[in-house]
């Protein structure tokens, strides 16, 4: 059963967020993803992924009556609407490159009904880019990264290493010097290619899979 997103609009306060969650948790349904922030005039933005949706309009009811609540909205999962997510690290021409094959690529497979979305970030540093690294283990829907620069090893491999041993994660590597070549999934010469074969690697509607090629470099 697919997941149901609400978000809550509720009064910045103290308790406001166990209430919600125990009054969910009453209704044995699961909460498989939250992200909350504060916004204007003293409110906070709740935003719930629930897994189970049996007695959802009781439980709407029911959230709805609390007295710090000021509104709940019911819509699509963000998996739905954005899907699985593709990452590019590195620097700024490289991962423009990857962008525009990855991108394109993915337009082609959305028209036929997938969600696939693409987030870069230029980088430059072996600190900056292993810590980005990590914290793709904190990111929902994460399912690709393309590594894109000119010498990546050391702590940056350290931190994919780490990453793909607890996530299923597929890492394609630009064909660079550097550590990073000898742990990523595919090593590409063209980065417009990485792009392409980073959608084709995740999407459902391609035929492509990577532990069925011969070689990992291309």
């Amino acid at each position: 059963m697919p997941n149901i997103a609400i978000t809550i609009k509720a009064i910045e306060k103290k308790g406001v967020l166990d209430e919600i969650t125990n009054l969910i948790s009453s209704y044995n349904i699961n909460i498989s993803y939250t992200h909350l922030f504060i916004e204007k005039g003293n409110f906070g933005s709740i935003n719930l992924e629930l897994e189970n949706k049996d007695n959802i309009n009781s439980l709407i009811k029911d959230i709805e009556s609390l007295d710090s609540v000021k509104s709940v909205e019911i819509h699509g999962s963000l998996n739905d609407i954005y899907g699985k997510r593709i990452i590019i690290f590195g620097g700024g021409a490289q991962v423009s490159q990857v962008a525009m094959g990855a991108i394109t690529e993915a337009d082609r497979h959305n028209i036929r009904g997938e969600r696939i979305s693409i987030d870069t970030i230029p980088l430059v540093g072996e600190e900056e880019i292993a810590e980005a690294v990590e914290a793709l283990s904190r990111l929902p829907r994460v399912s690709a990264l393309v590594l894109a620069g000119s010498l990546m090893g050391g702590k940056i491999a350290d931190a994919v290493a780490n990453v793909k041993s607890e996530h299923n994660l597929v890492v394609i590597s630009l064909n660079m010097p550097g550590g990073i070549t000898e742990i990523a999934d595919l090593v590409v010469t063209d980065p417009i290619q990485a792009g392409v074969m980073a959608v084709m690697a995740v999407a459902d509607t391609a035929t492509f899979k990577i532990n069925k090629l011969k070689k990992n470099k291309f």
